[in-house]
């Protein structure tokens, strides 16, 4: 299983960003799908998560009201819309299945 992460980037505070996670697995659909984030000196932690159909998902606290998981199981990806940006969200996030994960992508937000 491979996962690429795309989207990141360079955001000022309260604006958006769409994150990608494209997976090169036949049987994508029935994985479960998490995001990540690992900011500067801190450890990496849950952001989102996803179930293999798509039918439930669940949000860390922090990210709640402001992002959303979700996925295209035709496409193998999943995304992670992330909206209301603030300086907290500025970390490398990183899509998992199972005991794989990608390269992780930066989204940094400042003015």
């Amino acid at each position: 299983v491979q996962l690429v992460e795309s989207g990141g980037g360079l955001v000022q505070p309260g604006g958006s960003l769409r994150l990608f996670c494209a997976a090169s697995v036949f049987t994508f659909s029935t994985y479960d799908m998490y995001w990540y984030r690992q900011a500067p000196g801190k450890e990496r932690v849950l952001v989102a998560f996803i179930s293999s159909g798509g039918g439930t998902r669940s949000y860390a606290a922090f990210v709640k009201g402001r992002f959303t998981i979700y996925r295209d199981n035709a496409k193998n990806t999943v995304y992670l819309q992330m909206n209301s940006l603030n300086s907290d969200d500025t970390a490398v996030y990183y899509c998992k299945a199972a005991r794989y994960w990608g390269q992780g992508t930066q989204v940094t937000v400042s003015s």
